[in-house]
């Protein structure tokens, strides 16, 4: 409850450019399947770090390592890893982690993407500005 505390009353955020697009784009899901919004965010946060993955690899493996304990492979590959776990971790506990577990319709695919809130630019994010197609990409690797 503290550490939700925290993040929702933006001390972790102070003085730092943050980024939401995970959420932004499970916002979405949501909105038009009525799911709650941790689960929706086990189903997209995945994809988005695989999205990401190649603009900080060194990032996501250090994840993969302090939160996972995965040493063994390449920076990439203990990156990849590291995603895996916390996929898997999130399925161990009962939540969805694929479009279709949560409910989703491959055919709703791109009318999510159009609604997905962004900039007037089209962008959604900061650590990797995020358009349209690159959302799609995302909504792609749900599987």
């Amino acid at each position: 409850m503290w550490a939700g505390m925290m993040a929702h009353n933006n001390a972790v955020g102070v003085g730092r450019s943050q980024d939401w697009a995970s959420h932004c784009i499970e916002h979405e899901l949501s909105a038009l399947y009525g799911v709650a919004h941790g689960a929706g965010l086990a189903t997209v946060f995945p994809a988005w770090m695989k999205h990401n993955m190649k603009h900080d690899v060194a990032r996501f493996a250090r994840l993969a390592t302090n939160v996972w304990g995965v040493t063994e492979g390449s920076e990439a590959e203990r990156a990849a890893a590291g995603i895996e776990k916390l996929k898997s971790f999130w399925s161990s506990i009962g939540l969805p982690v694929t479009l279709q577990e949560l409910g989703g319709k491959e055919s709703d695919v791109e009318y999510l993407v159009q609604n997905t809130e962004s900039d007037a630019d089209g962008i959604v994010g900061n650590f990797v500005p995020l358009k349209k197609a690159d959302v799609a990409a995302i909504y792609a690797l749900m599987k």
